[in-house]
């Protein structure tokens, strides 16, 4: 059963990780599938490729969601191509991970920029299409550290926590248009940026998961697929966390 037949999604940072992940889940449940990527031009052309093989139209599209204008950009070139946004999910993030000490206002604020100010550029940009359909799910990708902290990651648990903050305001902005906004807070999703960790890092951060595995961004994008559905229907303001219960 499609889940997401005929439904457009819109996917930030897509050309790789727990993004790509979602694109990939979505179109096979008969989404399509438009998709941001900022430099990786080969991976989101092969990407492209593989989602267009599942029956669905897909295109990606070089923007960065950090710019305001970017991302109204976009999501009227979308309306254009695709016709419709049904589902937004705020994917794209990036960290610079540094002890409170050391970590440089540059960094702290290109974070901020990146994964929180996206969030409402994003957000921003589809609001006037869901208004006029009446419909719509926002997913944003929080995290783990968004909900508990780290040290070492004052920036990236900023940014994440205000994702949560923003995402539950929308909801009660939109909830009488129909237009719901969720968070998916993911644990230890394991990508090819985790792949080049210690082993040994790895397999003590396993152990330490009630679950005792990292999770796959197939167990994000499935997550995702609820949210984005009509089986949620009845779902806004929530924050899921899909950790194998790091947070338990």
């Amino acid at each position: 059963m499609k889940l997401l037949e005929g439904k457009t999604v819109i996917i930030t940072g897509a050309s790789r990780g727990i993004g790509r992940g979602i694109a990939k889940v979505f179109a096979e449940h008969g989404a399509n599938v438009a998709f941001t990527y900022s430099s990786s031009v080969e991976a989101a052309n092969e990407l492209e490729k593989e989602l267009k093989a599942s029956g669905v139209n897909a295109k990606g599209y070089q923007s960065n969601a950090a710019s305001f204008e970017e991302a109204q950009k976009l999501a009227a070139d979308v309306v254009n191509d695709f016709g419709s946004i049904d589902v937004l999910i705020n994917n794209a993030g990036i960290t610079k991970d540094n002890l409170l000490m050391r970590i440089s206002e540059e960094d702290f604020d290109k974070v901020i920029e990146v994964n929180l100010k996206s969030v409402f550029n994003m957000t921003k940009a589809v609001q006037r299409t869901m208004l006029k359909q009446r419909k719509g799910s926002i997913i944003n990708m929080s995290s783990v550290v968004g909900v508990k902290g780290n040290a070492g990651q004052t920036n990236y648990a900023a940014s994440k926590a205000g994702i949560i903050g923003f995402s539950k305001s929308v909801a009660l902005e939109l909830g009488s248009r129909n237009i719901r906004s969720n968070v998916i807070a993911p644990g230890f999703i394991e990508t090819e940026m985790t792949a080049k960790l210690d082993e040994e890092v790895v397999k003590g951060w396993r152990a330490g998961i009630p679950l005792k595995r990292g999770g796959t961004p197939e167990d994000v994008a499935n997550a995702c697929v609820f949210l984005a559905s009509d089986m949620s229907a009845y779902v806004t303001g929530q924050t899921l966390n899909v950790d194998g219960g790091m947070l338990t």
